[in-house]
C-alpha cells in the first residue's frame, strides 16, 4: 500500500527514535542505581536526555534523515514479477493449448484480460469462443496468487518492525528488574508482547514462503526459480467502488450468455461475489483513512510527547508495537478487496471461483463460495 506521505514520514521518525534512544536507555540501566542516580523511572527516562544524541539530537536527526532519503531495499533476487499483468500473462504460458483462445480472442481482448478490464469485453465472447473460461480461470488464479505474494512479503516488514519494538521494550524491561526499579510483574505483559510479536512474525513468514511456493507454480516455473522479485506493496485501492447498478447491469448481460445450468449458478454466485467487492472496499478505506490514520496521530503526538519529555519511552514503544499492527491490518484489507475484486469479475464473465474472500481480518482463511 502507497500510504499517504504523513503516514510514511510518522513510522520513519519512530522507527529512527526508538533505534536510536533504546540503546541509551539500556545503556542508563546498566549497573544499579547509586546515590547520584535516579532510582525511578521518571528520573532514568529523564536521564536519557543528557545523554548524546538524546532528545534534542534525535529531532535533529529526523530532520536530516526525512523519510524519502532513506535507501531503498536490497533487490531479491529470481524472476521478476512486477505488476498483475506480467503475473496473468506468465501463467498462461505453461498451457500452451490457451494460445489458441487468445488468438481468437484478439489482442486487444487479451490485453483486457491480462490488465484486469474485464468489464471491456463483450459478454457474447463466452459464448462464441471456445474455452475462454479456462483462459479467465488461470487468469484469476494468478491475480489472487501475485496479491497474497505480495501482501504477505509486505506484511512480514511489518511483523519484524513489531518485533524489534517489543524486543527493545522486553529488554529494556528486563534491566529495570535486575537494577529494582520494576517488579517481574511489570515485566510480564513486555516479555508476553515479545512472544506475541514472534510468533505472529512466524506466521507471516510461513505465509510468505507458501504464497511464493503457490505462485512459482502457477507460473511454471518450479525448479527454475526458488524465489521471485516481487514488488514493495500492493497496488492502491481505489477511491470509490463500481456503483451497484453498473455491476447489476453486467451480471445480468453476462446471464443473457450463459446455458441454462450455468445461468442459474450464476444467478446464485453474483450477489455474493458484488457484496464480498462492496465490503472489502469499505473496510480497506475505513482500515487506511481511519485507523491507520488516526493510529498515525497518536504516534506523531506520542513522539512530539515524549521528545518533550512528557511520554515514556514505554509510551514510544507501545506505540511502536501498535502501529506496526495497524499497519499490518491495513495491508491486509488492502489484499482483500483486490481479490474480492478479481472474483467479482471473474463471477461477472461467467466464472465460479471456488472461494471468496472471508473478509474476517488478518490471515483468516476464505470462505467456500456457494454452488
Amino acid at each position: 500500500m502507497k500510504w499517504p506521505p504523513s503516514v510514511q514520514a510518522s513510522a520513519a521518525r519512530l522507527a529512527a527514535g526508538v533505534l536510536v534512544l533504546l540503546p541509551l536507555a539500556l545503556s542508563a540501566q546498566q549497573t544499579p542505581p547509586s546515590p547520584t542516580q535516579p532510582s525511578d523511572w521518571r528520573q532514568a527516562n529523564d536521564a536519557v536526555g543528557a545523554y548524546p544524541r538524546g532528545h534534542a539530537d534525535v529531532l535533529k536527526w529526523e530532520r536530516a534523515h526525512p523519510a524519502s532519503q532513506q535507501a531503498p531495499e536490497a533487490a531479491v533476487p529470481g524472476t521478476a514479477v512486477p505488476t498483475l499483468d506480467d503475473a496473468v500473462s506468465r501463467a498462461w504460458l505453461p498451457h500452451p493449448e490457451l494460445a489458441r483462445v487468445q488468438s481468437r480472442l484478439g489482442p486487444q481482448n487479451v490485453q483486457a484480460i491480462a490488465s484486469g478490464r474485464w468489464e471491456a469485453l463483450d459478454p457474447s465472447l463466452q459464448r462464441r469462443v471456445d474455452d475462454m473460461g479456462e483462459l479467465l480461470e488461470v487468469a484469476a488464479q494468478a491475480r489472487k496468487a501475485w496479491l497474497e505474494a505480495v501482501a504477505a512479503r509486505q506484511t512480514v516488514r511489518h511483523q519484524q518492525t513489531r518485533l524489534e519494538a517489543a524486543q527493545a521494550a522486553s529488554e529494556l524491561g528486563q534491566r529495570m528488574v535486575a537494577v529494582g526499579n520494576w517488579s517481574r510483574l511489570q515485566l510480564s505483559p513486555w516479555l508476553l508482547a515479545e512472544a506475541s510479536a514472534r510468533m505472529d512474525l512466524r506466521r507471516a513468514s510461513f505465509a510468505a514462503a507458501q504464497a511464493q511456493t503457490r505462485l512459482i507454480d502457477l507460473l511454471g516455473l518450479s525448479g527454475v526459480d526458488t524465489a521471485l522479485a516481487l514488488p514493495d506493496r500492493l497496488p492502491d485501492v481505489p477511491a470509490t467502488a463500481v456503483p451497484d447498478a453498473e455491476l447489476q447491469q453486467r451480471a445480468s448481460a453476462i446471464q443473457a450468455q450463459l446455458p441454462a445450468a450455468e445461468q442459474r449458478r450464476n444467478k446464485a454466485l453474483a450477489p455474493t461475489a458484488i457484496a464480498a467487492y462492496q465490503t472489502a472496499h469499505a473496510l480497506a478505506l475505513d482500515s487506511r483513512d481511519v485507523v491507520l490514520k488516526e493510529r498515525t496521530f497518536i504516534t506523531e503526538e506520542t513522539v512530539l510527547h515524549y521528545n518533550g519529555m512528557l511520554k515514556s519511552v514505554w509510551d514510544l514503544l507501545d506505540e511502536t508495537l501498535n502501529q506496526a499492527q495497524a499497519t499490518a491490518d491495513a495491508i491486509a484489507a488492502q489484499r482483500d478487496f483486490w481479490i474480492a475484486q478479481t472474483d467479482l469479475q471473474w463471477v461477472l464473465q461467467g466464472g465460479t471461483p471456488d472461494r471468496f474472500v472471508s473478509l474476517a481480518g488478518g490471515e483468516q482463511a476464505p470462505t467456500a463460495a456457494a454452488h
